[in-house]
């Protein structure tokens, strides 16, 4: 298998993001109401419905994204910019985003964890262009 490397940090980007969207699905109302307070004294107080949302669906299409990206490397190799590559991309896109979110709550541990994945989603970039 020459394409184990994209496939296994694909499936690392899959799980974060569809595990992280179902709990969002599954309570929302505790994640607006502790994201509430999260960006009470920020720019986005009044914006966290939205935001989660958007979020939300950032994760959602990141992980379909490389879900389907797995199972293009399995039946159609080699595959370059395939919908995996495309996966990786959304995956960064929301990583950036969440960045910027624990960046302007001053929750600095928070956003150091951000960047943890934030290197596998770029290495998946990388492994798939």
């Amino acid at each position: 298998m020459t394409e184990a490397a994209p496939i296994l940090v694909l499936a690392l980007l899959a799980i974060t993001f569809l595990q992280s969207g179902y709990d969002k699905i599954k309570d929302w109302k505790g994640n607006v109401e502790w994201l509430t307070g999260h960006f009470a004294n920020t720019i986005l107080a009044k914006q966290v419905p939205m935001a989660l949302m958007t979020i939300l669906v950032l994760e959602i299409i990141a992980g379909v994204l490389c879900v389907s990206g797995i199972i293009q490397l399995f039946i159609q190799q080699p595959v370059t910019k395939g919908l995996g590559y495309y996966g990786a991309i959304v995956s960064c896109l929301t990583l950036l985003c969440l960045l910027f979110g624990q960046r302007l709550a001053k929750d600095y541990d928070g956003a150091r964890t951000i960047v943890i994945y934030f290197i596998p989603a770029v290495l998946a970039v990388f492994l798939l262009s």
